[in-house]
């Protein structure tokens, strides 16, 4: 009897340390699966921070590569009481694009001027002559109405021309600043200067309207190729614009299609731009200088046009 006592209670205790033995090795084999988890789900957030500082560190790389890209080499500066103008150039599109930066105290300070200083047909000069003349710092070369019978000509308040230039806007400076469009197949010439034009001119098309790009990626200049030195006008806001002259047609440089003329004046601020003449007339004066190399393609150097717009 004692025997059995005995070997029950050896079994119990047996059973006891069997059951014990179990529960630990459960509840150890339970903290290394946690433990595991967690080590994983550290090593997966590790993971992804450091994916995510990557990211981070590529995207504002690539953030301030464009805005290099954009801003360009400042090549001029020039300031008085009324006038500040900065020139940059910058390369895009295979191309040198030269941006200038313009703010006046006023309109009055945006000028035009016209070839031997009278309106006619067969009148001619280069714009660099035609900005000594006037006394400029910066001038660009016009939309050379002279090159055509038709189109708004107004200029610094004289109105030389009426006729209308069937479905195309006229770019219109006003006596406050303001830089607008104007269809010359609803809006004759007069109205516009008792509106208070200051300038008008009439090439187009219109690049930039309230911010946006106004041309389609294929849009053109009548016959012109896609690629061409350019000239154009826009506005930040009133009384601040800029000015943008490419170089093209050469084997350094390509050249630009509107879009992408419009595309540079949208990254430099304009919310309203204008393709003035280009192609061979494209010319930048600045401070005495001629910044950019006007070149028709088959000839080099300036051709010589019939007006200019200018700051002075």
């Amino acid at each position: 009897m004692r025997k059995e006592q005995h070997a029950s209670r050896s079994k119990r205790h047996s059973n006891a340390w069997v059951y014990a033995a179990s529960g630990i090795l459960a509840l150890f084999t339970v903290l290394v699966l946690l433990d595991t988890f967690a080590i994983a789900r550290v090593q997966q957030t590790a993971m992804a921070a450091d994916y995510s500082s990557i990211v981070t560190v590529q995207e504002s790389g690539s953030a301030a590569a464009i805005t290099e890209s954009d801003a360009g080499t400042q090549i001029g500066a020039y300031s008085d009481d009324n006038m500040t103008i900065t020139v940059s150039k910058v390369r895009a599109y295979d191309t040198d694009i030269y941006v200038a930066d313009v703010q006046v105290s006023s309109a009055a300070y945006l000028k035009t001027a016209l070839a031997q200083n009278s309106f006619g047909r067969n009148l001619k000069d280069t714009t660099s002559n035609m900005a000594e003349q006037a006394d400029a710092v910066l001038a660009i070369n016009g939309d050379y109405y002279g090159f055509r019978d038709y189109g708004y000509v107004l200029r610094n308040g004289v109105l030389y021309r009426d006729t209308a230039a069937d479905g195309t806007d006229a770019l219109v400076v006003y006596g406050d600043g303001t830089m607008a469009a104007a269809s010359q197949d609803s809006t004759t010439a007069q109205q516009l200067k008792d509106a208070g034009a200051w300038q008008v001119l009439s090439f187009g098309p219109v690049l930039v309207s309230d911010g946006q790009i106004a041309v389609t990626a294929n849009e053109e200049v009548g016959q012109s190729m896609s690629s061409n030195p350019r000239t154009a006008i826009g506005m930040v806001s009133p009384l601040h614009y800029v000015v943008v002259v490419s170089d093209g047609r050469t084997g350094d440089n390509e050249g630009l299609s509107l879009y992408e003329l419009a595309q540079v004046l949208i990254d430099n601020g304009a919310t309203f731009a204008y393709n003035l003449d280009g192609g061979g007339s494209t010319t930048m004066y600045f401070q005495g200088e001629v910044l950019n190399n006007p070149t028709s393609g088959n000839r080099d150097g300036e051709r010589k046009v019939s007006d200019i717009v200018y700051f002075g």
